[in-house]
């Protein structure tokens, strides 16, 4: 989020710490050490899965120099969609703004499309539902038509020769 509004993260932390009020535990939280930790095992991943020359992955949070000087010492937070927003109102630098603008039109986009996946489930639902109605339609259908389809039975013959008896 620093990088987001520019800003060192101890000047962020910083901002945070001065406005905690502004940030209830459904806003921001701080990560566990566990949290921490995998979030850590992650970047190393990343950072050594990134090949010589070119440039580092968006996932990278933390840079090598700040692993080096003082990195697993602080515990990172994490905002939400709101959390984000009061950010941008409690730091108040022009890139701050920017920034807080991105964030809310990407929070929008992410909710339209997570509207539109609830959307298309509840059609497919629909959809689903229909075929086994109609599945079974026509499997009634199929049984009372096998009769109809199966040859008729031959008729008897007749037999040769004289016959006693029924006529």
């Amino acid at each position: 989020m620093a990088r987001l509004y520019g800003l060192r993260t101890s000047a962020f932390n910083q901002g945070i710490k001065r406005n905690v009020a502004r940030f209830p535990g459904d806003f921001a939280f701080q990560l566990n050490r566990d949290e921490r930790d995998l979030m850590w095992s992650q970047i190393v991943t990343t950072s050594a899965a990134t090949p010589a020359g070119s440039r580092a992955n968006s996932s990278q949070i933390v840079t090598s120099s700040t692993a080096s000087r003082r990195g697993k010492a602080y515990l990172p937070w994490a905002f939400t969609e709101h959390g984000a927003g009061m950010a941008a109102n409690v730091l108040r630098s022009p890139r701050a703004v920017e920034m807080s603008v991105y964030v809310v039109r990407a929070f929008i986009r992410m909710r339209e499309e997570l509207a539109a996946n609830v959307t298309n489930l509840k059609r497919l639902a629909e959809i689903d539902r229909t075929l086994l109605e109609h599945d079974s339609a026509l499997r009634s259908l199929w049984q009372r038509l096998q009769p109809l389809l199966a040859p008729p039975p031959e008729p008897p013959r007749r037999r040769i020769g004289f016959h006693v008896g029924n006529g």
